[in-house]
């Protein structure tokens, strides 16, 4: 049994924790959904960000000539002028239906410090002085796409800054030199400071926004036969509270690509809002996986004595066989056996509302090895099993655990008489409950990765099992650097 408990771990591996994208048609295979409480999540995370792109803002320095009373004519000169400290109380991130998100930060306050210089004639005064900037208001517009290949794109289609007030803050009787800055620099600062901001902005939406989305990977490998689509099917889709992406969600052969036959369901996903990000993972994903694998016919194997265990009371041999064919040590004695098991068919995965199984059917096909190497067949057997499986997920990974139902054996043919098919039934089920069940929820266990961005870590999962698909949910943690 050593065989088909080396195989099915691999096989069951795949059908149950294959959480990845894609779907054939207008359906997509995997749906992840960013609710309104991620999207809030998200504009803090962005303000964070934001706050380090103003602080790098480098702004002008503002020379000219004056006329001031009581000095008269001279020269002034601003310089040095750094941002000192940005404060950045609340954002909104809200979708725009067809286009994408709207980010809109308001009620900001920018500190500036800056040297001044003022020239007349011989006499030189200098010094420095603090900007209050207040009452900022942010409005940026990003589109969201889709590249041919299937990765996300963003860009920044609008943006817009303005600045309610400004403060100058200076010690001393020098009300001229504020006078000075109103009438010469203020004017020239908002629309300085309103350009900086937003070019601070679509800068960084191109160098760092974009290149982050690109951390998802379009496909990804499962190991070295098969691998996961992870492409989108559409761009992003925005609706009135919240955002969608579309993933094809197909397991695919790396070396020979072949057409799926069947279309991926229509998934009715629940109105929940108690999470930041639900993954919504069809059955489309799963029996994709399952076709792969039977096509290429890893879900077969073969078993032979010298695969049973050295302790087994029980031998792939014409002897040890007696008690289930009578007639089989006579007419072959002291001789060994070979099993081979076939899928009758891809194993599909069966979702409905609280219940995850499966029932997968084969043959298992006995045949006497021959002193002249020749392999003789002489029965035929069918087998199904029901199969019930429990899935967790944590920060990262989907993990399983199944259930065993009981197997059933039916003779289809025997070129040796009567055959024990009861003993023998009970016989597949001691070996599956005691030697394969417990290496497939060992190697289950180990669990797959979900489809993440990068430094993305979940908590307070949740999993619901619906008709056709598997619906998470989680809220999210940005893991920086």
């Amino acid at each position: 049994m050593r065989a088909l408990a080396g195989a099915l771990p691999s096989l069951l591996l795949r059908l149950l924790l294959t959480s990845s994208p894609e779907a054939l048609g207008a359906n997509p295979g995997l749906v992840a959904r960013i609710t309104d409480k991620g999207l809030e999540y998200v504009a803090h995370e962005g303000l964070v960000t934001l706050r380090e792109e103003l602080l790098r803002i480098t702004l002008p320095d503002f020379t000219g000539d004056f006329k001031i009373k009581p000095f008269g004519r001279g020269h002034y000169e601003f310089h040095s002028l750094q941002i000192h400290s940005c404060e950045l109380p609340g954002s909104t991130l809200t979708p725009l239906p067809g286009q994408g998100l709207s980010f809109t930060i308001s009620d900001s306050f920018i500190r500036v410090q800056s040297e001044w210089k003022v020239r007349k004639s011989f006499v030189k005064l200098h010094g420095s002085l603090d900007v209050e900037v207040k009452g900022i208001t942010i409005s940026v517009n990003l589109l969201l796409g889709r590249e041919l290949s299937g990765r996300p794109t963003v860009s920044a289609t609008s943006c817009s800054s303005h600045i309610q007030h400004v403060e100058v803050d200076v010690s001393g009787d020098l009300g001229w030199l504020l006078n000075l800055f109103d009438n010469q620099i203020e004017s020239k600062l908002r629309k300085a400071l309103e350009n900086k901001i937003c070019e601070r902005i679509q800068k960084s939406v191109a160098s760092d926004l974009q290149p982050y989305l690109q951390t998802l990977p379009v496909t990804t490998e499962i190991d070295s036969f098969a691998g996961i689509d992870y492409s989108l099917t559409e761009a992003p889709r925005a609706t009135a509270q919240m955002l969608e992406v579309m993933f094809k969600g197909e397991i695919f052969n790396r070396d020979h690509y072949s057409p799926v036959t069947f279309l991926a369901p229509v998934m009715s996903l629940p109105e929940e809002h108690n999470r930041m990000v639900y993954f919504a993972i069809s059955d489309y994903v799963f029996n994709t996986a399952s076709r792969v694998y039977h096509e290429a016919g890893h879900l077969n194997f073969s078993i032979t004595d010298d695969m049973v265990p050295s302790g087994s009371t029980i031998r792939l041999t014409t002897k040890s066989f007696r008690p289930f064919a009578p007639r089989l040590a006579r007419m072959y004695p002291n001789m060994n056996l070979e099993l081979q098991g076939t899928m009758a068919s891809a194993p599909f995965l069966n979702l409905s509302p609280g219940n995850l199984s499966l029932t997968p059917q084969m043959e298992i096909e006995g045949f006497v090895l021959l002193p002249s190497s020749v392999r003789e067949p002489v029965f035929r057997l069918g087998v199904t099993t029901n199969v019930s499986a429990m899935l967790t997920f944590n920060t990262s990974k989907i993990t399983g655990a199944l259930k065993p139902g009981k197997v059933q054996v039916e003779l289809k043919e025997s070129k040796v008489g009567v055959f024990n098919v009861e003993l023998l039934e009970a016989l597949l089920n001691y070996h599956i409950l005691h030697t394969l069940y417990p290496q497939v929820n060992e190697k289950l266990a180990e669990g797959f990765p979900l489809p993440l961005l990068k430094r993305i870590q979940l908590y307070d999962p949740v999993l619901e099992i619906h008709k056709d698909f598997l619906f998470l949910g989680a809220n999210v943690q940005y893991m920086r650097v």
